[in-house]
């Protein structure tokens, strides 16, 4: 009586391989040192919001006050860059159109204007100088509009910037460098198989064996 040897339990490729797996670490540890070097290096800004209002004149419907505040607040920067707040910010038309966003309420005919800056006076100073804008414009057309903007609350001076801290850029890179690793370790294994696949499936005249001719067959005369 034989008896067969047990075989050998199949270990996955990628395990038969540890090395491979130091990969994921390492991809962690750049990201994560690359996002706090970006967050500690990087300028900090901060942001203050001022808000303004439009109200409706004696004749108009207060229905239009509502209509009007989309318009104002899409074209908010626009009227801020022809008015004068480039003079009350003391900034360039460019640093006014890419540092200045202004957002409207679906439900109230309010338009808040915030501005990023390097400083927490600027970001006040440019948060207001664009309030004051549009309350200056609706003032010229109000006889032909029906209403006009008036400031509803001043922008207050932030104490702490918006942009990310160092050690959250940190996280964010070691989240995205272990994002990047693991699929590296998913992808590598597969082109492995692939080109091992390729070789293995070549033709033999391709490796130099001969390749046997067909086989003929006479019949025999009766």
């Amino acid at each position: 009586m034989t008896t067969t040897p047990p075989r050998a339990a199949r270990v996955p490729a990628p395990l038969r391989s540890p090395g491979r797996w130091a990969v994921l670490p390492a991809a962690v540890v750049a990201g994560a040192a690359l996002g706090g070097g970006y967050g500690a290096l990087k300028t900090p800004e901060y942001a203050a919001t001022s808000y303004v209002i439009v109200v409706p004149g004696e004749k108009s419907d207060p229905a239009a006050a509502l209509g009007f505040a989309q318009a104002y607040g899409r074209v908010a920067t626009d009227i801020a860059v022809t008015g004068d707040a480039q003079v009350w910010a003391g900034v360039t038309a460019t640093t006014l159109r890419e540092s200045v966003q202004a957002e409207t309420s679906p439900d109230a005919p309010m338009i808040s204007i915030t501005a990023r800056a390097s400083q927490p006076s600027k970001a006040v100073s440019i948060a207001d100088g664009v309030a004051r804008s549009l309350v200056l414009n609706s003032s010229h057309v109000a006889g032909s509009t029906g209403v006009k903007v008036v400031q509803f609350s001043r922008a207050t001076k932030p104490t702490a910037p918006v942009s990310p801290s160092a050690p959250l850029s940190a996280l964010v890179g070691a989240c995205a460098g272990g994002l990047l690793g693991g699929l590296a370790l998913l992808v590598r294994p597969r082109r492995a198989a692939g080109r091992a696949e390729g070789r293995h499936s070549r033709p033999a005249v391709a490796t130099g064996a001969a390749v046997p001719a067909p086989a003929t067959h006479q019949t025999e005369a009766v």
